[in-house]
C-alpha cells in the first residue's frame, strides 16, 4: 500500500533533501526513521527537493509499504526516530496512484529577510539579512513584472536540470513586518535556485540599483550573468504544494503553512 506523509523540517543541519551517498541529507534521516517502523527498508518520493541550508513547512511525501500500521505510528513513532529538527506533521493511506511530486498541481516557496543593520542572532540560519534600508513598494512593483508564464533563465541555475525554462507563476508578493520582509512565490513548479535568484534581483531593485523595469529587462535577456547574484538559501522555506482534492490529503490549512509568519514578525517589530 501507498502511504503519504506531510512534514516539516529546520533544513540548516542538513546538505538538503535528496539522499547523499555519505547521509546527512532529510531524505536519508527520514528513510532511516521509516525502515524501523516498517522493518523493510523504505524508500520516499517528495513533492519538491530542497537545497542545503534550505527549510519546509510541508514537504509532501509517498512510499510504498507491505507494514500494516496505524496512522499514528507513522507519526509519533516515526517521529521517536528524526532528529529534533524533523517532523512527521500526518500520515494517511493514498491510492497507488497518488505521486508527491507528479500528482502536484501548483507549490509554493516563502523567503524571510531580516532588513536591518545589524546580522540576526536569534534568528541565525531561519533567514536572509540584508543590512541596507529596502524600498518595499518599488520591489513589489518589480516582482509584478514576474506574474504568468514566463521564460526564466535569467534565475535559473547553470546546474538546473528542467527541461524547460517556461514556468507560470502565479503569486508573487512582498509584505513588511518590522524589520522582517516576507516574499511569498507560488507557481505549477520552480526552476533550481530560481526563488533565491528572484529575492536577489528584489533586493538590487529595493535599494536603489535598477528601476522596477529592470526585471523585465532580465526576463527578455535570458541571461543568467545579467542578474543579480542568488542569495543565501537559510531565508527559504517550501511552503507547501497544492493537490486535486480528489486524494483528500491531509494536508494543513493554507493559514498555518504560513510559517506562523505573523508570529515570527513579532521578533522583529
Amino acid at each position: 500500500m501507498r502511504i503519504a506523509l506531510g512534514l516539516e523540517y529546520e533544513g540548516s543541519g542538513f546538505c538538503g533533501w535528496q539522499s547523499q551517498a555519505g547521509g546527512g541529507a532529510v531524505q536519508d534521516a527520514l528513510e532511516s526513521a521509516l525502515c524501523k517502523i516498517a522493518d523493510a527498508p523504505t524508500r520516499v518520493a517528495c513533492a519538491g527537493r530542497t537545497d542545503s541550508g534550505v527549510h519546509a513547512v510541508e514537504q509532501v511525501v509517498h512510499f510504498d509499504t507491505e507494514a500494516v500500521r496505524p496512522d499514528t505510528a507513522w507519526v509519533r513513532g516515526v517521529n521517536s526516530h528524526l532528529p529534533d529538527s524533523v517532523a512527521v506533521r500526518w500520515a494517511q493511506k493514498v491510492p497507488d496512484e497518488f505521486h508527491a511530486r507528479f500528482s502536484a498541481l501548483g507549490r509554493r516557496y516563502r523567503y524571510l529577510l531580516l532588513n536591518r543593520g545589524e546580522r540576526p542572532g536569534l534568528m541565525a540560519h531561519r533567514v536572509g539579512w540584508f543590512h541596507q534600508s529596502l524600498d518595499v513598494d518599488a520591489m513589489s512593483a518589480a516582482a509584478k513584472l514576474l506574474l504568468g508564464e514566463q521564460d526564466f533563465s535569467a534565475f535559473r541555475a547553470i546546474e538546473c536540470q528542467a527541461k524547460s525554462p517556461i514556468k507560470t507563476l502565479r503569486r508573487a508578493a512582498l509584505a513588511r513586518h518590522g524589520d522582517l520582509l516576507t516574499f511569498e512565490f507560488e507557481a505549477s513548479a520552480f526552476l533550481h535556485h530560481m526563488v533565491r535568484n528572484i529575492v536577489g534581483a528584489l533586493v538590487y531593485v529595493g535599494k536603489g540599483a535598477h528601476a522596477p523595469e529592470w526585471i523585465a529587462e532580465l526576463l527578455a535577456s535570458r541571461d543568467r550573468a545579467k542578474a543579480a547574484p542568488t542569495f543565501e538559501a537559510c531565508g527559504l522555506y517550501f511552503a507547501g504544494v497544492d493537490y486535486d482534492p480528489v486524494w483528500q490529503l491531509k494536508t494543513l490549512q493554507r493559514g498555518i503553512r504560513k510559517l506562523g509568519a505573523a508570529d515570527t514578525a513579532l521578533l522583529f517589530s
